[in-house]
């Protein structure tokens, strides 16, 4: 060390932190051996799951197979018959205002005059009573979400007059305005363009550096490209906390052979799992 220069004061806590690098994920989803009837009719059957902080976790499946059902279980709509839900290792009802949900059918009256501004303000009526005004810490939240999602410039445009991106991308930052810690898509990219999808990738690609993102989507090759894990459903859950599921659990699940799974065309959707 240099004669006259004293060492920079380094706390405990700061080395010990220095010196562990590894970090283990928190789990934000937790699942055991849930099942769900409609009328008396199996929607899930034993389903476990674990979601952890930073998962991208895309849902595929055939039509009618659970998956939207699967989402409204964790956000708390529908009870399961049998299993346990848990969000952050708490029971459900204790985070799940930590959720975010764009669901799967958010289609609109295009003649309706609401500002984009407007609709991300909706977001935090859960936080208040609903004859409450906004106060500047709602407003600093709609502002802090439309600027993550790239829409700040548009907060004044009517809703309705925005291209399928571009409201996809408003309704994404209405999830996001309490602090999201959990972001649930159902069927996000059913009325967006191609290019709108590539930018839609990338900004789910920014969000779940602070979040975990579980997406249900049918467009399976674009599943296999952007998110890092997959589980296959229909009514049971195939899950194996990784992108790669084997070709049998896919075709249980569909009841169809894997290559012919993507659009109708016959390539193989998900590498072949030794």
């Amino acid at each position: 060390m240099t004669p006259g220069r004293t060492r920079p004061h380094v706390s405990r806590a700061t080395r010990v932190a220095q010196l562990d690098t590894s970090h283990t994920p928190a789990e934000v989803v937790t699942l055991r051996d849930v099942s769900v009837d409609y009328e008396g009719i199996p929607a899930l059957e034993h389903v476990n799951l674990s979601i952890y902080e930073n998962d991208f976790v895309g849902i595929i499946g055939p039509n009618g197979g659970g998956k939207s059902t699967l989402l409204k279980v964790i956000l708390g709509l529908v009870s399961p018959r049998q299993g346990e839900v848990e969000l952050w290792g708490q029971p459900l009802q204790k985070n799940v205002q930590r959720i975010g949900y764009v669901p799967q059918d958010a289609s609109f009256d295009k003649r309706f005059p609401i500002a984009v501004w407007n609709v991300v303000l909706l977001g935090r009526l859960s936080r208040k009573h609903i004859l409450r005004p906004y106060d500047s810490q709602d407003k600093a939240k709609a502002m802090e979400a439309l600027e993550t999602v790239g829409m700040a410039e548009l907060r004044k445009r009517p809703i309705g007059s925005l291209s399928g991106g571009q409201q996809q991308r408003a309704l994404i930052a209405r999830a996001l305005v309490n602090d999201t810690s959990l972001l649930l898509l159902d069927e996000p990219m059913a009325n967006v363009d191609s290019t709108a999808q590539e930018e839609f990738y990338s900004l789910l690609s920014r969000l779940r550096r602070k979040m975990a993102i579980m997406m249900v989507s049918h467009d399976l090759s674009a599943i296999s490209v952007n998110v890092d894990k997959v589980a296959c459903l229909n009514k049971t859950l195939y899950y194996h906390g990784s992108k790669e599921i084997p070709p049998d659990d896919i075709e249980a699940a569909y009841g169809c052979p894997v290559e012919l799974l993507a659009h109708g065309m016959p390539h193989r959707v998900l590498r072949k799992h030794d």
